[in-house]
């Protein structure tokens, strides 16, 4: 049975542009998110380069575009009726082109468009776009449902498609999608069908959520629980300088095992377990015994901030967010957060001073950025503000506090006045 031609070379003029009518004599169709624009606007590039928009797939069409938005699957977890519609052709013998978003845009010479598709986001403004509270973006992240491209101050930046795809499989898991259903259902997206095995893993761990068994550098541990595992596999331990690189070498999915260990061996990991799981109180003791133990350490001392602040002990929270940057000057995040509970409590001349303390460790961090300018509306100082919404711009042009960003830009443009901001 004959498929679409899922495109894994280089489409045509993908290099360059060399006419301003790349798409002259294409019908062509999007199906699934778009991370770079919304499906009106890419039809109308469609026209502008010579080619024709539709709507369905039929025997004319001859390319279908894939979003790289989450991915392109019903809400009962089929491929898109598109994908499934290309499908019907190719075994009919029409040639349709599959390519994924960041290759139609290559084809277009759009590199900054194709770029925005693969931008970094931080936590906050994944939280923002996404409608995603942070600690589950932070959960998340420690379950190994996604992972951070890079850290910068030890802050993460993680990819926002990646996020986007895990939020997607968990929507559709529960809404009671069979995982096994998704599993084949991903297995015929275009990207997976070229070897990208990512959503699957993802699955596999949202799937197994009770049962993840992420191997450190001494053994199997399950993470909901705590519980450290006897390993019957006969794993070969990893070289120790590939533990330093990447502490979790594998994860595997066992049968899940009753017996804890008590007390734990890491309260921290203790506590951002306990916290994951919703229990704060638990954790709150758990991160105190870390205190005791580890008094110098920041991540203790923030993940303290983190769990008082959700509990509603503010001023609690604002001391240990301070103190973990005292006691690591370069850790982004306190400040940050420093500066967001000072500006909550009304404080907006120490709540500058936290955020300009951020931006001179990165002058490009975007939290900081919007969250400077919005404490210097505050402060009656909306011409300055405007530097730091332009900056926050340059990073997201897409999520709530982007719009916010272009609002007050035109507000203070125009001169008109307008009211404190409650973000």
């Amino acid at each position: 049975m004959s498929e679409p031609a899922f495109s894994d070379k280089p489409i045509p003029n993908e290099t360059g542009l060399k006419s301003s009518l790349c798409l002259q004599g294409e019908r062509v169709s999007f199906t699934g998110t778009l991370a770079s624009m919304t499906h009106t606007e890419a039809a109308g590039l469609v026209v502008q380069n010579g080619g024709t928009a539709t709507d369905h797939i039929s025997r004319q069409t001859t390319m279908l575009v894939v979003g790289e938005e989450g991915w392109p699957l019903e809400d009962n977890g089929q491929p898109s009726v598109k994908l499934q519609q290309a499908e019907h052709w190719a075994a009919r013998g029409v040639d349709i082109q599959v390519v994924n978003e960041s290759q139609w845009l290559a084809l277009l010479g759009l590199n900054e468009h194709r770029d925005q598709v693969h931008r970094l986001y931080t936590p906050a403004m994944l939280s923002q776009i996404l409608g995603l509270g942070v600690p589950i973006i932070r959960s998340w992240a420690r379950a190994g449902l996604i992972q951070p491209v890079k850290r910068v101050h030890r802050l993460p930046y993680f990819d926002f498609r990646e996020v986007s795809s895990a939020r997607r499989l968990s929507e559709l898991l529960d809404s009671g999608v069979p995982s096994r259903e998704l599993e084949e259902s991903l297995k015929k997206l275009p990207s997976v069908r070229r070897g990208y095995e990512r959503p699957l893993e993802q699955l596999e761990i949202l799937t197994h959520h009770n049962r993840v068994v992420v191997r450190d550098q001494h053994s199997l541990i399950v993470p909901r629980t705590g519980q450290r595992l006897l390993d019957f596999e006969g794993v070969q331990a990893e070289p120790e300088s590939t533990r330093e690189a990447n502490p979790v070498t594998a994860i595997q999915f066992l049968m899940k095992q009753e017996e804890p260990v008590s007390p734990p061996g890491d309260w921290l990991v203790e506590g951002c377990r306990l916290y994951d799981a919703g229990r704060l109180h638990d954790a709150l003791n758990a991160f105190r015994q870390a205190a005791l133990r580890t008094p110098e350490s920041s991540d203790v001392h923030f993940q303290l901030g983190e769990c008082l602040y959700r509990i509603g002990h503010t001023r609690a929270a604002l001391e240990r967010y301070s103190i973990a940057a005292e006691n690591d000057p370069d850790f982004l995040e306190a400040w940050t957060q420093i500066g967001c509970i000072h500006r909550e409590l009304g404080e907006f001349s120490s709540a500058k001073a936290a955020f300009l303390k951020a931006l001179e460790l990165l002058p490009e961090y975007p939290d900081a950025n919007f969250h400077l300018a919005e404490t210097l509306l505050e402060l009656g100082r909306s011409d300055q503000a405007q530097k730091y919404w332009k900056e926050y711009l340059r990073h997201d042009s897409r999520g709530p506090w982007a719009d916010i960003a272009r609002e007050r830009i035109e507000a203070v443009s125009a001169g008109i006045e307008f009211d404190k901001p409650h973000v």
